[in-house]
């Protein structure tokens, strides 16, 4: 995926620790921390929508659907 330089303003706080992060070795440099910090809150993030639409499920419906024709397959399933 191609990269686009962008500038951005950071906490002194923040960018400290980023800086740390860099020189005991855990990132490349500043770049790569914040492009795995930023991908990993957008994950979270995704990942929380996902999961808040999934609760407005009913799950006593959501089983029903999932048990519908389930005893026909279940007839067809070999014995171990």
């Amino acid at each position: 995926m191609a990269s686009i330089k962008v500038a951005i303003t950071l906490e002194q706080e923040t960018l400290r620790q980023v800086d740390s992060l860099v020189a005991r070795r855990i990132f490349k440099n500043r770049s790569r921390a914040i492009q795995v910090a930023l991908h990993e809150k957008i994950e979270r993030v995704e990942g929380s929508r996902l999961g808040a639409e999934c609760a407005k499920l009913d799950p006593k419906y959501e089983q029903s659907l999932a048990d519908e024709g389930l005893g026909a397959d279940v007839a067809a399933w070999p014995e171990f």
